[in-house]
């Protein structure tokens, strides 16, 4: 009787010893998309988050979806005012949200590591996905994911260190990832700069005026009755743009293209347009909707000379529409303080004040007077013009990321 229990005893203490089938994978080791790719941590560790952006298997995706509307129903009754535009400081690891040209909320980010730094330039959101995994990095969440540029470049919701930690995206905090996902649509202006960087108001003669719909004339006035057409002189021929990833050496090779935009891809009547002026290419180039409307040459003085990035974006209409009121971004093309990025031995550290660049429009209106439109193209990009229209002006060519379903993309580094 002893023995038998004796054995008993040494049973149960080998069965509480050794590890149940299933438990070694509770302590694996995985990518995690909440800190730079190269770093591993154990489940343990990221139980907090995967909880937060893994929702549970019980769960049905119905009963998901519902927790979500009900969690994010006073944000979801928020609406924009005017054209958004978000802007992204490397420096100061933060984002900042203006409405109608007016900052309404600042949240901070984590951007890109050294290896694999977050673009520079001029963006806009080209999609958006809600539950969307990475298809690069193995199929890691990007919950309220808000894409850039199609080669990989996001704002989602993620782990923020401290310091840049990303793969080139810009991780948000959850709660502001929410309340961008409800007030951003696709076109959204994204302008990522080292520098804390802000929009100022600009008056200046050589922006684009709305031009007035003119009506046709009714039969009791006699006058022959033609509509408007839109025609572009021979000096200012209008051709598709044909964006890839060689579009600054093909420009040139489709200089002759007819000016046609096939009925399939047409744009969206009264969407806002953008245009993009490029001092390297002496041409302008309009898109509406995501969808190439023209191009032309332009003549730009001391050609030789840089104009710098300036973005400048119409807000509303004054006058019953006979004028328009502009804002401007500048983009450095460096960092005009000696402010550290924060690094991973700074966390928890304080950190310095955050610095703003004051704002230039006297260079952003210099980089206007230098650049000469026919008065045929003038008047018909004032013809297309709506408010959240923007005109974008750099001494660079188009990035390759801008093709077919993108706004203008401008890298700046």
């Amino acid at each position: 009787m002893r023995r038998r229990k004796f054995i008993w005893f040494l049973l149960t203490v080998l069965a509480v010893s050794l590890p149940l089938p299933g438990t070694a994978q509770a302590q694996y080791q995985y990518w995690s998309p909440y800190r730079s790719w190269h770093q591993h941590r154990s489940w343990s560790d990221d139980y907090r988050i995967r909880e937060t952006y893994q929702p549970r298997r019980e769960k049905s995706d119905s009963t998901r979806k519902a927790q979500s509307r009900g969690a994010s129903k006073d944000v979801a009754k928020e609406v924009a005012k005017g054209p958004l535009l978000l802007i992204i400081s490397i420096a100061d690891q933060r984002i900042s949200l203006y409405d109608n040209g007016a900052l309404i909320a600042r949240s901070s980010v984590s951007t890109g590591v050294k290896a694999h730094p977050t673009p520079l330039g001029v963006f806009s959101v080209i999609s958006k996905n809600k539950w969307h995994r990475s298809n690069i990095y193995s199929g890691a969440p990007m919950p309220y994911m808000q894409r850039i540029t199609w080669s990989g470049i996001a704002l989602h919701a993620g782990d923020l260190p401290g310091y840049p930690a990303s793969h080139g995206c810009i991780r948000l905090t959850h709660d502001f990832a929410v309340r961008l996902w409800n007030l951003t649509k696709r076109g959204t202006r994204v302008i990522i700069a080292h520098d804390d960087i802000r929009p100022e108001e600009i008056s200046s003669a050589q922006l684009f005026v709305p031009k007035p719909k003119v009506a046709l004339a009714s039969p009791q006035s006699g006058a022959a009755s033609q509509p408007v057409t839109d025609t572009v002189t021979a000096n200012a021929t209008a051709t598709p743009l044909v964006a890839n990833a060689k579009v600054q050496e093909d420009v040139k090779a489709d200089a002759k293209a007819p000016d046609v935009v096939s009925a399939a891809a047409a744009p969206k009547k009264d969407a806002p347009i953008s245009v993009f002026v490029s001092r390297k290419l002496s041409k302008l180039f309009v898109r509406q909707g995501f969808v190439p409307v023209f191009d032309a040459p332009v003549t730009i003085q001391d050609a030789a000379e840089p104009m710098g990035t300036h973005v400048f974006t119409a807000m509303e209409f004054k006058n019953d529409g006979a004028a328009v009121r502009w804002t401007v971004v500048t983009v450095p093309e460096k960092p005009s303080h000696a402010q550290r990025i924060p690094s991973k031995s700074q966390k928890g550290h304080a950190q310095q004040p955050i610095k703003t660049v004051p704002p230039t429009p006297d260079k952003a209106d210099a980089a206007l007077k230098r650049i000469e439109i026919s008065k045929e193209v003038a008047e018909r990009i004032g013809e297309l013009l709506t408010p959240g229209s923007s005109l974008i002006i750099s001494d660079y060519g188009m990035s390759g990321e801008t093709g077919a379903d993108t706004d203008f993309i401008v890298l700046t580094r």
